[in-house]
């Protein structure tokens, strides 16, 4: 059949798309896609015999447009993207658009605080009931809610990291008030079902991310409040010890992704099991010199030795989330044979 603009579905509009983009541009896009959707889209393109260059333009237009929209949003949130194409496409056609946009992006709460300073963030909430900074530690970056975390006074701040490990749903009305006493039009929208935010994930994350001195005060203070959760929290936890659980391929690239500096600071008050593990997956040479550099450098600041182990473990995250490298975690689940 020739595919006809008017009344097109969503898959439609996206197979015509993909018609017009060619082959080698629609493989790229298929890379992206999962198996459900690359099946389906192909079913669709398999039943559309001709794109005309009309609906071809007008497809292209329309995706163009949604694009342009995207890219808005993801600079300064819906409100933002409206105001932009209010003035460029008018009220009505841009109400269209963001309207198309957010029933599918299903934007999260609080999605304008995640693009704002996190010192910003603080002074607006650190005066807030702890299950509402609990709430939205748990919708921001982790990176963020790890800064806000450790500003936070030491008394609040496991009794915080306790209610986000806690948390499971919350009623859109409940998200709604927060963001309207926090005087933020953060989302507009929330949908009808019930939010899904903190979690042992989400503090795992944000405890990963804060400085070694917060950790270790949540996390004892956490084993005193409630043992099993705290050590559900620190089995899904990667922390400087822990290299030790490296392989020695990913402990050998760890060495070489960190900073020498980094590697003399942190191996200053370690363990020896970490000293020898460390030292086993380096040359003779940059072995022998780092112990004598070591030997020489005297006297120092715990806090530059806890930042520089900070910066190794955020070394291996990140070779991690790239497939560099694998850690195993508690259980059986990432058990490498």
């Amino acid at each position: 059949m020739t595919a006809q603009k008017k009344d097109l579905s969503g898959k439609q509009k996206a197979a015509a798309l993909l018609i017009s983009l060619g082959p080698d541009v629609s493989a790229e896009v298929y890379k992206h896609l999962t198996e459900e959707e690359i099946e389906q889209l192909t079913l669709e393109i398999s039943s559309v015999k001709k794109v005309d260059s009309e609906q071809k333009d007008d497809i292209m237009d329309e995706f163009h447009q949604i694009a342009v929209a995207q890219d808005y949003i993801a600079q300064g949130g819906i409100n933002y993207a409206k105001t932009v194409l209010e003035k460029a496409l008018g009220d009505d056609k841009a109400g269209k658009i963001i309207d198309r946009l957010t029933t599918s992006l299903q934007v999260k709460p609080f999605d304008f605080a995640r693009k704002a300073d996190a010192g910003q963030i603080y002074n607006f909430i650190q005066n807030e009931h702890p299950q509402t900074i609990a709430l939205v530690l748990s919708y921001l970056d982790a990176e963020q809610s790890s800064q806000i975390l450790s500003n936070l006074p030491e008394e609040s701040q496991s009794d915080i990291a306790r209610r986000i490990a806690v948390m499971q749903s919350t009623s859109p009305e409940i998200v709604n008030e927060v963001e309207h006493l926090l005087e933020k039009k953060l989302s507009t929208t929330v949908t009808d079902d019930y939010a899904e935010a903190g979690g042992i994930e989400s503090i795992v994350n944000i405890l990963n991310s804060v400085d070694r001195t917060t950790e270790r005060t949540i996390l004892d203070d956490l084993e005193v409040q409630d043992p099993e959760l705290a050590e559900d929290i620190k089995k899904r936890m990667f922390v400087f010890e822990d290299i030790v659980t490296l392989d020695n391929r990913a402990i050998q690239r760890v060495i070489r992704d960190t900073e020498n500096e980094d590697l003399m600071l942190s191996l200053k008050v370690a363990s020896d099991e970490v000293k020898e593990t460390l030292f086993n997956n380096m040359s003779n040479r940059m072995a022998e010199t780092m112990k004598e550099e070591i030997e020489i450098m005297g006297p120092v600041r715990l806090k530059d030795v806890e930042e520089a182990q900070t910066r190794i473990v955020g070394t291996i995250r990140r070779l991690e989330e790239m497939g560099e490298i694998v850690i195993a975690r508690g259980g059986g689940d990432d058990i490498i044979v």
